[in-house]
This record gives structure tokens, sequence and C-alpha cells, in this order.
């Protein structure tokens, strides 16, 4: 690994928003679900999550440009059960959705824990989660058309997210744990290695914090094989 390098994944990592994350409702166009994980990626958000049938999850690398490698992505079964999570745990839930209730995308607090939901390109969110979420925020149009698409509506509001916590220097100090920023880091740096210790349930091998190469990798390899 090149110093470049390395320091290109630390100072990413150090930039990483465990608190702020995005709720997908049954999107299904892979150029969609990619650009989102790429917007998520570009504003720091360290981990999405999907509501939608994984046995339908299609590959969408190609459009990501290789980032949903940099971002987790977490699979629910349904939208109470992401919002219920994710309510305990302290978020604030934000939905993009048009009702009479709804609120210009500006006037929220995204520096706080929050999660912003998009809905399904032609429905949008389902009633069930208009009622769960704690706000409803919409992007005013100033056109003939109702909405913009789902991936540049996002893109939108988590850069207004991105401008809030970078007026408080929020991207200015390291908030992943410890343990959560190696781990990371690892998987980013030895994607290889990091895959065949999933597939065979090991821990990762130690690596220097210095330079990011594993320690003494010849015996580590002899101890695993």
């Amino acid at each position: 690994m090149t110093p470049e390098r390395y320091l290109r994944l630390r100072e990413t990592l150090d930039r990483r928003q465990p608190d702020l994350t995005l709720i997908t409702e049954q999107i299904h166009k892979p150029r969609n679900v990619a650009a989102l994980v790429r917007t998520a990626d570009a504003v720091g958000i360290h981990e999405v999550h999907m509501v939608w049938p994984w046995d339908h999850h299609r590959r969408y690398s190609g459009t990501a440009m290789g980032s949903d490698r940099w971002v987790n992505v977490n699979r629910h079964e349904s939208m109470p059960s992401s919002i219920d999570q994710l309510k305990g745990e302290g978020y604030k839930i934000y939905a993009a959705h048009l009702s009479e209730q709804a609120i210009d995308y500006r006037d929220v607090d995204y520096t706080i824990p929050c999660a912003l939901v998009m809905g399904n390109e032609k429905a949008g969110i389902t009633d069930e989660t208009a009622a769960m979420v704690d706000d409803h925020i919409v992007v005013p149009m100033m056109g003939m058309v109702e909405s913009f698409n789902v991936s540049v509506a996002a893109a939108i509001i988590l850069a207004e997210a991105q401008r809030q916590r970078a007026a408080l220097c929020m991207y200015d100090k390291v908030r992943l744990d410890s343990e959560e920023y190696w781990q990371t880091f690892f998987r980013w740096a030895h994607p290889k290695i990091a895959q065949y210790c999933h597939k065979n349930k090991l821990p990762y091998p130690a690596i220097s914090e210095d330079d990011g190469e594993i320690i003494n990798p010849s015996a580590w390899y002899a101890s695993v094989r």
C-alpha cells in the first residue's frame, strides 16, 4: 500500500458520520440505488439502510463507481423494523414526502442523529411510513414538474446536511469508535483478505496503524492454512 493510499483511507474514515444515514423504501432501479449510495459516500455517510427484497437486489456497482464498497449497506425486511431500530438508537427520521405538513428541507436540523427516508421512484413513501416518521420535508420546486428524481432529491437534501455539519466542524474530528474504524479500514485496505476471513469465519489479522500493513503476514498465512 502506498503512503498516499493509506493517507486517503485514513482521511476518509476520519470524516465519516456514524449518526447520519439514509433509508430507502423499495427503490428498485439499480441506477437510482447506485446514485444514492454514491451520494451517501460523498457526504461522509458510514452506512445506509435499504428495505428491498434481497433476492431482487441486482448489481449496481458500475453506476456507483465502486462507492458501494465504501458504504455499509444494511438490509431490512420492512420499513417499521428499520425506523423502529433507528428511533430506538435516538435518531430523528425525516422523509422526503409532499404532504400538507411538509416543511422546507432547509428548515430541519441535520446535526442531530438523523435519517433521511427516500421512497419508491413512482409511489414515494407508503402511508404507513409517512405516519411513522418525525417530519416530512420537501425541496421547493419552481417549474412545471412536481418532483426531482429520487437520487437528485437525496443529493440536494444531503448536501444541506453536509453544510450544516461542516459549519459545526463535525467533519474535523474522528467520530467512528476505534473498533469500527479499524475494522472498516481493514476491509477497505485489504478487501480480498477480508473476504477470505468472512468466508472462513476468521478474525482479521493485526495491522500496523502506522502504515496499514498486516503485521507479520507470513506467520498469519501459515496459521490459517
